[in-house]
């Protein structure tokens, strides 16, 4: 088991390669905001995403996980790398017609013991969407774990949840968005596309 990560050693982790940007950018969430953690900077880096998971493995490791599971596209890295570290499986949350599930004929049983895990969290969406399909498979929810809460700590999804790091990254509501005011031109750096 390796030794403990503080949260400046995961901001260093994110600063080194570049990921943290700032400008005026639409979160997947759909909010705005003046700060992008671009995980997939820190993701194409192997050893960062072992260093990454190393911590959430250790947070978890005497919590008998069974499953990881993580949603489509970051989550599958991380769900793959926390589930090897811990010696168990891997799932991935794949979106179909617009809702989470299991594809390919894979199975959640009920009552497995169940980590969840993601990559930058603002308002929880993509983490609530993979509760939802552990919680229709009923299976047992250990915790919640992701690299960065950008919430300050508000999201209260439930269940224990284990942020590697906790920003204060504000976010705005489309409509109320002092960026969009001052006219700056707005950049979609995610995977999904909302507009």
């Amino acid at each position: 088991m390796m030794a403990e990560l503080s949260p400046e050693q995961v901001r260093e982790i994110f600063l080194q390669v570049g990921a943290l940007r700032t400008g005026h950018f639409l979160l997947s969430s759909g909010r705005h905001s003046n700060e992008y953690w671009e995980k997939f900077w820190v993701l194409q880096y192997p050893k960062h995403v072992q260093t990454l998971c190393a911590e959430i493995a250790r947070r978890f490791h005497d919590d008998a996980v069974d499953v990881v599971l993580g949603p489509t596209t970051g989550g599958i890295l991380l769900a793959y790398e926390v589930a090897r570290q811990l010696q168990t499986r891997a799932l991935y949350a794949e979106k179909e017609q617009g809702v989470r599930c299991l594809r390919r004929g894979l199975a959640l049983p009920p009552n497995t013991r169940t980590l969840i895990v993601d990559d930058v969290m603002t308002t929880g969406g993509a983490t609530r969407e993979c509760i939802e399909l552990a919680e229709k498979h009923q299976a047992h929810i250990v915790g919640v774990a992701v690299l960065v809460d950008r919430s300050g700590g508000t999201v209260d999804l439930g269940y224990r949840l284990e942020a590697l790091l906790t920003v204060e990254a504000p976010s705005y509501a489309p409509d109320a968005c002092p960026l969009c005011q001052q006219g700056l031109p707005i950049e979609e750096p995610g995977t999904t596309r909302l507009r």
